[in-house]
């Protein structure tokens, strides 16, 4: 038998009365973490971090993938509200939203390399 669940029904009618009116705040954080969830969104999303811009051609390189590849996942970010864009002539430079894109992302990274070195995967 599990011991990871409570072997009787109980709860605290005060935590519960405080914090489950502040649940539906969540609407739409679902969104940025699914948006996040796809690997080659979080590889760009964290090339992103480590530079302020990048231009459509050189994520496209950087992920090893091609520019409609590359161009699908930013213009999906964008929608998403994660990701940015300015036209400069021909091309198109994609940044991070804002701030907290980027701390979430290298909160993530910081967090997954954590549970490598603590050997959880």
């Amino acid at each position: 038998m599990s011991k990871d669940t409570c072997d009787i029904f109980c709860y605290d009618e005060e935590k519960v009365n405080r914090i489950q009116p502040k649940i539906n705040e969540v609407v739409g954080v679902d969104k940025i973490f699914k948006a996040l969830a796809d690997a080659t969104r979080i590889k760009i999303a964290y090339a992103l971090t480590l530079d302020e811009e990048l231009c459509v051609c050189d994520v496209a390189n950087i992920i090893d993938a091609s520019t409609a590849t590359a161009s699908h996942h930013l213009r999906l970010l964008r929608k998403m509200g994660l990701a940015k864009y300015r036209k400069e002539g021909k091309l198109v430079f994609y940044s991070l939203e804002d701030e907290h894109v980027r701390q979430l992302v290298q909160i993530a990274m910081t967090h997954a390399k954590e549970g490598e070195k603590n050997g959880n995967k």
